[in-house]
């Protein structure tokens, strides 16, 4: 009993060590340079602050960060959804590949991943000539800034979906078929609300990247005040302009965008772990996940027939 007890002690003790140093790195490096920003940033005063976020090229800044997020993310949904979509519900010839080339922007440093674009759609690049001739322009203007955010994040939702949608497998989506449910009755009654806070939770992740990229928006951006640059970018000419209230205001925007997308995580979070409760609780004992890690690979009507059945009611009744 002593040599047990002993024990228990020990792992306390080791466990509450584990716990402090990851509070202390924690604090170290992210809440200590959190708190410095607010710092900086309010070091004049509330006024200087309020003025600095009303600046023109600031607002601009904001606003084009978010019409790129707007702009980046529906492409991304529907690409993470069909490629998720064919890895997980289908076999075919170069399955691996496109897996492969799903995760290639976690590879490859942005700022390359800009140049690339360069090479391709720059005037001198591949296409740049005949971009010219027709009188389009991508680098160093909106476009090329979307399409160099939507590379930057367009691994996060399907990272997100492929995973669950696999550990789900096809029963209910062919009972719903054996119903007589049509492909987009399956997709929306049976497919979708089954991967929704996955779903979710892949859009926050990929929302938070594009609002903070800057590697390869910096390259094809061309850095034209109130036109091409984003909030990471004025945040970083400001800073090289010496004016830290101005520069650490900005950067405040963009820590608050960080802590209302960390909000939003563990809220999502939150309600996975719910759902998988609740469940648990309904599946017979020898039938409940293992886990609670395992709540996105439940089904969330039940499994197989009785899951599409509770989606499609009007046809088990007929």
């Amino acid at each position: 009993m002593s040599s047990v007890r002993h024990t228990n002690t020990e792992s306390r003790l080791v466990r509450g060590l584990l716990i402090a140093l990851a509070l202390g790195f924690l604090f170290l490096f992210l809440g200590l340079p959190l708190l410095a920003v607010f710092s900086e940033a309010f070091k004049q005063g509330f006024g200087p602050y309020w003025q600095a976020l009303g600046e023109p090229d600031t607002l601009s800044a904001v606003g084009l960060t978010i019409l790129i997020a707007l702009l980046v993310l529906p492409l991304n949904v529907l690409f993470g959804l069909a490629a998720a979509w064919a890895i997980a519900k289908f076999d075919f010839r170069g399955k691996s590949l496109l897996t492969t080339l799903i995760d290639l922007p976690f590879a490859v440093s942005p700022v390359v991943a800009g140049l690339l674009f360069i090479l391709i759609f720059g005037r001198q690049g591949w296409l740049g000539p005949w971009l010219s001739a027709h009188d389009i322009k991508i680098i160093f203007a909106l476009p090329g800034m979307v399409i160099a955010t939507m590379f930057i994040t367009v691994p996060y939702i399907a990272r997100e979906l492929i995973p669950l949608m696999q550990a789900q497998g096809k029963d209910e989506e062919e009972a719903a078929v054996s119903l007589g449910a049509s492909g987009w009755q399956m997709f929306w009654r049976v497919s979708l609300p089954n991967i929704k806070w996955g779903l979710l939770y892949g859009v926050i992740l990929a929302n938070a990247r594009a609002m903070g990229e800057f590697g390869a928006v910096s390259v094809v951006s061309g850095h034209i005040r109130g036109e091409t640059n984003t909030l990471p970018l004025h945040v970083e000419i400001l800073y090289n302009e010496y004016n830290s209230v101005g520069a650490f205001a900005a950067a405040s925007v963009l820590a608050l965008l960080a802590l209302v997308t960390l909000v939003a995580k563990t809220f999502v979070e939150w309600r996975m772990q719910k759902e998988t409760d609740m469940l648990n609780a309904e599946l017979p004992p020898e039938k409940a996940p293992a886990t609670a890690a395992s709540l996105q690979s439940a089904p969330q009507g039940g499994g197989g027939e009785l899951g599409a059945a509770r989606r499609f009611p009007e046809r088990t009744q007929s």
